[in-house]
């Protein structure tokens, strides 16, 4: 029988790949040898598995996480899923380029500011963007806007110009929210650095964008921050701080996509049980959510919230602020790993989200309080 296979150290040469990486994609049951001596644990593998080898190596060089190398030698000939994953991929490492262009644009201009200081203020962006857009984007993301005080570059909405859209950003580091929407205006030689729009301000002009004119003038950067809708305007100033990178956070690989009914998951949610469990670096206890997936791949709360099979903890209170955000009919859930963010999307809006940092399950789950008569634990 060993005469008809490939030994793991052969493959290794064929391939280019480690042995040590060919034992980890056996653990990961990617690519899992075709006999493994029960004698001495050796790992042999049929001569066709030598071409999928090769695929991991070219896979594994342009940065394809575990999950598409999986789907990738996974999928079936012909049914365009592995060149699906591929395409996703690309455009990832496409976003991943831009974004990497426009920061080193940013740090330019911060080099030619160290070495050629220049007293004078910087000149504003004016921008125009539809008034009910700007509505619709402030709703989907106000609810992530941080209020601690010890965190003043959290304490509002970031602006950020990126060409023909304007990008709004709120964090509280537990969750993020982002929705954009299409600007006019000004078009700077470099791409300009976001504006921290104060709290107060940022629902100033919400309350300003009702039934009225349907645009809306921003002007951003170079002194106040200011927004005239028709007759009225209101201005505030920008706190002179860095608002962190929320790019890392968003560049999500999701294992699965599910289109889903709000209402469905928000009733389930909102009837399910819960748990009580300690978040974030201070470790407070919060109401925690264990989902989980559905025989027909829909997400659901999982009624025994210990840890087999798929689950994902998340914080209940903010899974339904980002449920109720923008009231969308449906969602668009991508799911990574049990440690992975949970994305909560609004189809057909693409760059409108909102992702949910999750909540570490422990490996051995504490006996658990009866449920209440709404079905959480008490």
């Amino acid at each position: 029988m060993e005469s008809e296979l490939h030994s793991i150290g052969e493959l290794a040469r064929a391939s280019g790949l480690g042995v040590g990486t060919l034992r980890y994609y056996d653990g990961a049951e990617v690519l899992t040898p075709a006999w493994v001596d029960p004698q001495t644990g050796y790992r042999w593998y049929r001569p066709g598995q030598l071409a999928d080898a090769r695929l991991l190596a070219r896979l594994r060089r342009v940065g394809l996480p575990l999950a598409g190398i999986r789907a990738v030698l996974g999928a079936a000939p012909g049914g365009g899923e592995a060149r699906q994953v591929l395409d996703t991929h690309l455009r990832r490492l496409e976003d991943g380029l831009a974004d990497a262009r426009r920061e080193l644009s940013l740090i330019h201009a911060m080099i030619d500011q160290r070495e050629q200081p220049m007293t004078t203020t910087p000149a504003a962006l004016r921008l125009t963007v539809p008034a009910e857009d700007l509505a619709a984007a402030l709703d989907a993301v106000r609810f992530a806007v941080c209020g601690d005080p010890e965190l003043p570059a959290l304490a509002g909405v970031l602006f950020e110009p990126d060409g023909p859209v304007l990008r709004l950003v709120a964090t509280d580091r537990y969750r993020m929210a982002l929705a954009e929407v299409p600007a006019t205006g000004g078009t700077p030689e470099r791409p300009v650095a976001g504006t921290i729009v104060p709290t107060a301000l940022v629902d100033a002009l919400r309350a300003l964008l009702g039934a009225g004119p349907a645009d809306v003038v921003l002007t951003l950067g170079g002194g106040p921050v200011r927004a005239e809708v028709g007759e009225h305007r209101i201005e505030g100033v920008a706190p002179d701080l860095d608002y962190p990178d929320h790019r890392a956070v968003t560049r999500l690989e999701p294992e699965h996509r599910i289109t889903q009914s709000a209402a469905e998951l928000r009733a389930a949610v909102e009837a399910g049980a819960t748990r009580t469990l300690p978040s974030g670096p201070d470790g407070v206890d919060c109401e925690v959510t264990v989902l989980t997936l559905t025989g027909d791949g829909r997400l659901t709360v999982a009624d025994d919230p210990a840890p087999e099979g798929y689950r994902l903890a998340v914080n209940r209170d903010f899974l339904l602020d980002a449920l109720d955000a923008g009231r969308p009919e449906q969602l668009l859930l991508e799911l990574g790993g049990p440690i992975a963010p949970l994305a909560v999307r609004t189809p057909g809006r693409a760059g409108t989200f909102s992702v949910l940092m999750p909540i570490r399950l422990p490996e051995t789950p504490p006996d658990r309080p009866a449920p209440g008569p709404s079905g959480r634990t008490a």
